[in-house]
């Protein structure tokens, strides 16, 4: 089991995406969603500007590709709908469509322009090749937890880390098991008079 962590530049709630009761990191960051397995535990930190505090901790509890993602029915909410006039609903991350000759449609969202695909974007979430999947997860947003001395090794600059001490990423399971599960606080980019982030259940 490893620790992974590195800096979160937009919290916007598109990735990671915390929302329809699962915690998914699908886009961005691709070494991470390369080289993490079951059990590893993914660690977002605020820029040293704000903090260096947790914005959120997610353990690694399923490991999907971008098609068994797309084509889940679980995580059909996942995939960015614009005409609900809700934050949260145009946030999704679920944005890569199966073509048939096995390449991807980058539907719209945060990463396109508009309804046309952003090839760098693109280009860079597809190169992670999974998605990230979390039922046991922490989302503090804008309400970042303290990062406690102790775990000041957890702090990257822009790129990330995973290569901690035992010593080290027991503290931080005994750490972060204290605090609070699921979506605490609404992600720190986020229109103050939109609450759809509260709303957990099924719509």
């Amino acid at each position: 089991m490893k620790l992974h962590s590195y800096i979160i530049t937009h919290d916007t709630g598109f990735s990671p995406n915390p929302f329809w009761g699962f915690c998914t990191l699908a886009d961005c960051k691709p070494v991470i969603r390369r080289t993490a397995n079951i059990r590893d535990w993914v660690v977002g930190l605020s820029p040293k500007a704000n903090g260096n505090k947790i914005i959120y901790a997610m353990e690694v509890n399923e490991i999907l590709s971008f098609t068994e993602y797309f084509n889940d029915n679980r995580f059909r909410n996942k995939k960015p709908d614009f005409s609900k006039n809700s934050t949260k609903n145009e946030s999704g991350d679920n944005i890569y469509k199966p073509l048939r000759n096995g390449e991807f449609k980058q539907i719209q969202s945060r990463h396109s322009h508009g309804t046309n695909e952003n090839p760098d974007t693109k280009k860079r979430d597809l190169s992670g090749k999974n998605v990230l999947i979390s039922k046991n997860f922490h989302y503090f947003g804008s309400k970042p937890l303290d990062l406690p001395n102790e775990l000041n090794e957890l702090i990257v600059g822009r790129a990330h880390k995973n290569k901690f001490t035992d010593i080290i990423t027991s503290y931080f399971i005994d750490f972060i098991s204290s605090q609070k599960m699921g979506v605490i606080a609404s992600p720190t980019n986020w229109p103050k008079d939109d609450t759809s982030w509260s709303k957990v259940k099924w719509k």
